[in-house]
Formats: C-alpha cells, sequence, structure tokens
C-alpha cells in the first residue's frame, strides 16, 4: 500500500518534502510578504519554515487533508520569532552613526514601486491590530482558512478564531481608512492604486477570498 504524503513527511522522506514545498512554498511566501511588507525578508521566511517543518516532521498528525494549516502555523511562529529578533536589531542599529545611503537602481524596484507602496499602506494598519487578531485576520482573510484550519495552524480554539477575527475585522476597516485618507494627495484626491495589496475598494483588504467571489 502507497504511504500517504503525511506519513512520508512523518518518516523523512525527502522526496515528500519535495513535494510539499512545491504545493506551499508560494503559499507561505505569500503570507510572509503580507505580514512581513518585505518581499526578501519573505525568502528568508520560507527557508526558515520549511527548515522547522523537517525539525517537526514527526509531529504531523496521521490523518487529515491539507498541510498548509500546519506549514501557516509553523511560519507564523516563525514570524513572531523573527518579528522580535527584528527589533533588538533595529535597537541595536540606532545606536550606531547613521549610515551612507546607497542608492539602489535594480529594474525590479521600479517594477515594484507601486505595489510596495501599497503594501506597506495595508502593513502599517495591519501592525496596528493585537498579535492574535493580527495573526488570525492574515490566516483567514489573506489566507483564505477556514476557522477550523485557523484554530489548528495557532494551536487555539475555533471560538477564540471567530471572536479574534470578527475584532480584526472592525478594526481593520477603520483603520485602513485613515491610512488611506493620510495618502490621499494634496488636491484631496486619492492616489489611483497600481495592482497591490489594497485595490480600489478601502474594504476590499479585509474581505476574504470566499467574499471577493461572491
Amino acid at each position: 500500500m502507497e504511504l500517504s504524503l503525511r506519513a512520508r513527511i512523518r518518516a523523512g522522506d525527502p522526496d515528500a518534502f519535495g513535494q510539499l514545498f512545491d504545493e506551499h512554498a508560494s503559499v507561505v511566501h505569500r503570507h510572509a510578504v503580507r505580514v512581513t511588507g518585505n518581499w526578501s525578508a519573505a525568502d528568508d521566511i520560507v527557508s526558515l519554515t520549511y527548515l522547522e517543518a523537517w525539525r517537526l516532521r514527526e509531529r504531523v498528525l496521521p490523518d487529515g487533508d491539507s498541510l498548509r494549516p500546519w506549514l501557516l502555523g509553523i511560519a507564523t511562529n516563525v514570524l513572531r520569532n523573527t518579528s522580535r529578533a527584528a527589533r533588538r536589531h533595529r535597537t541595536a542599529l540606532a545606536r550606531l552613526p547613521p549610515a551612507t545611503p546607497v542608492p539602489d537602481f535594480a529594474d525590479e524596484v521600479t517594477q515594484r514601486l507601486a505595489d510596495a507602496e501599497e503594501l506597506a499602506a495595508a502593513h502599517k494598519a495591519l501592525s496596528r491590530l493585537r498579535r492574535g487578531e493580527r495573526e488570525v485576520f492574515t490566516l483567514c482573510v489573506w489566507e483564505g482558512l477556514d476557522a477550523a484550519s485557523a484554530a489548528e495552524a495557532l494551536g487555539v480554539a475555533v471560538g477564540t478564531v471567530r471572536a479574534r477575527l470578527s475584532r480584526a475585522r472592525k478594526r481593520l476597516r477603520r483603520l485602513t481608512e485613515l491610512e488611506l485618507d493620510r495618502a490621499t494627495g494634496p488636491s484631496g484626491t486619492q492616489r489611483p492604486p497600481a495592482t497591490g495589496q489594497i485595490p480600489g475598494s478601502r474594504h476590499q483588504a479585509a474581505r476574504s477570498p470566499q467574499e471577493k467571489k461572491r
């Protein structure tokens, strides 16, 4: 009988981890970009997430459907740890004299400028939520997990997920309005967004993929 992917991962099968990477690395990377607002940092988060997944492979439950909640739960813990490390790093850098800025003329920077501005606005609003609300929102709304899967990823009760998500939606909608108002140009007309994290509607960032289909 052919072993399931979960069983192969628990056994430390490298090919199974290759399949796991092919199927979910883009999901983890997208989640990391949305949480950190930084594409380069997201690459590191993906690497650290899969290293942790390998270390914790024996904790994979033998039964279940998609391994996406398990991976996103690991990614959430990695993001917590890297966020703490980044704060310590910024504190240390603040004690140093300012460095001479080095201009970056890469084409990629120009191509992503509009998206980066929009992502920064979304990230700024999101960062003002409580950590629990922020984690539930990113998993349920941006990554499309249902309440049960998000609860599995975070190790909390389903009711806790639902309560945090409700609070997060209300607070994020208000905070996003404030951020967009601050981004309004001097003429009083909001800069038309490109294809970033905050589309034309101010409320779209707080909607789930399922809601956007309706």
